[in-house]
């Protein structure tokens, strides 16, 4: 269930039976000539509104901008600073427990968001009024995603288009995949820009790559879209219902002394 579209009598009675909620994430930012700006937070939403869907949990609204200075030179990119967005994602699920709920799942699509999730789930734990994980969609599924794509690539590559054309093609410019992949880097394995003698030497995207992309774009289909999401909506079912399950205070930190 999604809660903009519930009424506050219809939301107590979630609250009165409930204590869980999806928490979708996502960033605003460059994703090469042939994806959108939304296309993060529009992957988070897609499998966060289908996992409550299919569970009855409830689903927040979308938090659209996140962490992403790293793709500052790229037209029309936003970000917050990380202790802004922390701290605002804090207030957030404390908001939340407010109504009761004491488990939350950050249904994250955007890797530079993963580490401030982590440190928010820390904090609200160590307070002991909820227990919050982080959970990345593509970390969920990695043998379907490394036996569909050849060459894939954490940004903008084949599994963000592939989940984009299931989710919706019409923002997606088929066209622009030999660009993509052309003026980004294809084969990030072997590619020696990210790393020296094991330092990563770079802090911006575009150090990397003109196009903003990694990967192969051109092998992304819908077909393999549609095989990600519907892998990827089961894992998450699974962790919201396991999550349901676990007695809160065993989800607490254990006393030391």
């Amino acid at each position: 269930m999604y809660l903009g579209d519930h009424t506050w009598p219809e939301l107590g009675e979630y609250f009165a039976e409930k204590s869980l909620a999806l928490v979708p994430l996502g960033s605003t930012e460059q994703h090469g000539p042939h994806l959108p700006e939304s296309t993060d937070h529009r992957i988070a939403q897609a499998l966060a509104r289908e996992a409550a869907e299919r569970t009855g949990y409830l689903c927040t609204p979308t938090i659209n901008v996140g962490v992403s200075p790293h793709h500052r030179q790229f037209n029309g990119t936003m970000w917050v600073e990380p202790g802004v967005f922390r701290d605002y994602v804090e207030s957030l699920t404390r908001n939340l427990t407010y109504h009761g709920v004491d488990r939350v799942v950050f249904v994250n699509a955007h890797g530079g968001n993963v580490q401030h999730l982590r440190e928010v789930g820390r904090r609200v734990r160590d307070d002991e009024v909820a227990y919050a994980v982080e959970w990345m969609w593509d970390e969920s599924i990695p043998d379907l995603v490394d036996d569909l794509f050849e060459y894939n690539g954490p940004h903008g590559g084949p599994k963000e288009t592939a989940m984009m054309l299931h989710i919706d093609d019409a923002l997606v410019r088929e066209d622009q995949f030999e660009r993509a992949r052309d003026e980004g880097v294809r084969d990030v394995e072997h590619f020696e820009g990210l790393r020296k003698h094991g330092a990563r030497t770079f802090y911006d995207a575009i150090d990397n790559t003109e196009s903003g992309v990694l990967g192969d774009q051109t092998d992304a289909t819908r077909e393999k879209g549609e095989q990600l999401f519907e892998a990827a909506s089961d894992q998450l079912v699974r962790l919201a219902e396991w999550l349901d399950d676990q007695p809160f205070e065993e989800l607490m930190p254990r006393d030391h002394v």
